[in-house]
């Protein structure tokens, strides 16, 4: 864990030096910790996370499956996810 946590700050700090701004580069770790959280989720590597995976591994999607997954399928993807946030951020 110690050394993830690292990698995201050396890639905050590389993208605050190559011109992004501080938000952008929050935004980016932000990315990358939903990212490394939904790997470690995802139990089966299946690209999807089921109910159960997200409430084990991911309480925020856990507590919102039902918004997160628009089409019933009983999963939600990255992708969902992503754009539920877009959705909540007014994006």
């Amino acid at each position: 864990m110690r050394k993830g946590c690292a990698g995201l700050l050396m890639a905050a700090g590389a993208m605050i030096c190559f011109g992004l701004g501080a938000a952008q580069a929050q935004t980016a770790m932000q990315l990358a910790a939903m990212e490394s959280k939904f790997a470690a989720a995802d139990k089966d590597g299946d690209g999807k996370l089921t109910a159960e995976e997200a409430k084990a591994g991911m309480p925020r999607v856990s507590a919102n499956f039902t918004k997160i997954d628009k089409g019933h399928k009983g999963f939600v993807t990255l992708e969902d996810i992503k754009d539920a946030m877009a959705v909540m951020m007014g994006k």
